[in-house]
């Protein structure tokens, strides 16, 4: 497969799996809220990093004495704030539901993280304006830029059609939307966004430990596939541990505000029917898509390098499928069931918009990587 329909098709695996992650939510039952994020959170952020780390990067030890400290300890911190950012997104969907909070939050994700990435480039941040001018010198940079802009329009269409979606839902059940609820769930969802792109500027941060992990790969397999594919998995112990404590620390208050850390280990009797076994399956298969997502990242990012395409453009690709997809998702397990037509119109327009974007931002990759050659 060429390197650059490798990217192309490990982002959509990523963004496949970020869009599930939290469908096994609707089968937790007799747990606290905080009781599937603290379990799914332990998994995703801290056990499964530093499990994929050890098991995918040659010498990973080694990388993590041999790599710059100040890298490590900007990842775990962006990470950190990060941490608060998913922690406001998963609660932000008890008040306006996955359509607006998703989009929202992912929408302001797409353009904080994607203008940092054009900002540092392969430098720092001060020589921003440098950076910006060679982005947009680059064949095929006006198509990229195209892209984003589209795809972010389709990603607030996306959140307008939900919106509606569960106005009109509201209303056939007899039910007024609460505007309360509304400006909770909003003012959630911008925390949640600029947190949420927080994430995308650790991974830049962190990109001397993939590199540095990258160099140790030489000449090494895995599985038969080059080990360097995997380099960036050499980051995410930092980035997700730094998201894991601050988690943690505000699910265990919960915890002992409520007294609910018993359910971890016996459900509470009476209320509605529930397994306990069933609650941690389904926190662990969360757990697991989540980290799946940027498993596959780390491929796309590191083929897209590859051929020197728009490597600034990762987080963007990642989003816009992210919604694309979680939509679709929503779509099959009919979510929009008994909407309006204008909803309908609203959610095919905003679809439009997102395949458009994607395939734009594509296109102009395609032309970044024809720079030197014929």
């Amino acid at each position: 497969m060429p390197p650059l329909a490798a990217s192309i098709f490990f982002h959509a695996i990523g963004a496949t799996a970020a869009a599930c992650c939290y469908v096994p939510q609707k089968k937790v039952k007799g747990w606290s809220w905080q009781s599937y994020w603290l379990t799914q959170a332990a998994f995703c952020w801290l056990i499964l990093p530093i499990v994929g780390a050890f098991l995918t990067v040659p010498d990973y030890w080694k990388v993590v004495q041999a790599a710059p400290r100040e890298a490590m300890l900007r990842t775990f911190l962006l990470g950190a704030a990060y941490g608060i950012g998913g922690t406001a997104f998963g609660v932000a969907i008890r008040y306006v539901g996955f359509s607006v909070t998703y989009a929202t939050a992912i929408g302001i994700s797409t353009v904080m993280g994607t203008a940092y990435a054009i900002a540092k480039g392969g430098t720092t941040l001060t020589d921003a304006a440098a950076n910006l001018h060679t982005f947009l010198a680059k064949p095929g940079a006006d198509w990229v830029v195209a892209g984003i802009v589209i795809g972010v329009v389709g990603v607030v269409g996306c959140g307008l059609a939900g919106r509606w979606k569960e106005c009109d839902q509201a209303q056939a059940g007899g039910t007024i939307a609460s505007s309360r609820n509304l400006l909770i769930g909003l003012a959630l969802c911008l925390l949640a966004g600029v947190l949420s792109a927080v994430y995308g500027i650790s991974l830049t941060e962190g990109a001397p430990i993939a590199k540095l992990a990258e160099s140790r790969a030489a000449g090494h397999t895995l599985l038969g596939i080059d080990a360097a594919t995997f380099c960036s998995n050499a980051i995410y112990p930092f980035a997700n541990a730094g998201a894991f404590l601050t988690t943690a620390i505000y699910c265990l208050f919960l915890h002992a505000r409520h007294r609910t850390l018993g359910e971890l280990v016996a459900l509470p009797e009476g209320g509605e029917k529930a397994r306990l076994p069933i609650n941690w399956a389904m926190a662990i298969l969360t757990g697991c898509l989540w980290y799946g997502q940027f498993f596959f990242y780390g491929f796309g990012h590191f083929y897209i390098l590859k051929v020197a395409g728009f490597e600034q453009t990762c987080w963007a690709i990642h989003m816009i499928l992210l919604i694309l997809l979680g939509t679709l998702i929503g779509v099959i397990f009919k979510e929009w069931k008994g909407c309006q037509r204008r909803t309908y119109a609203a959610l095919g327009l905003a679809l439009t918009l997102l395949i458009a974007g994607k395939l734009l931002l594509d296109y102009g990759n395609y032309l970044g990587t024809q720079v030197g050659k014929g």
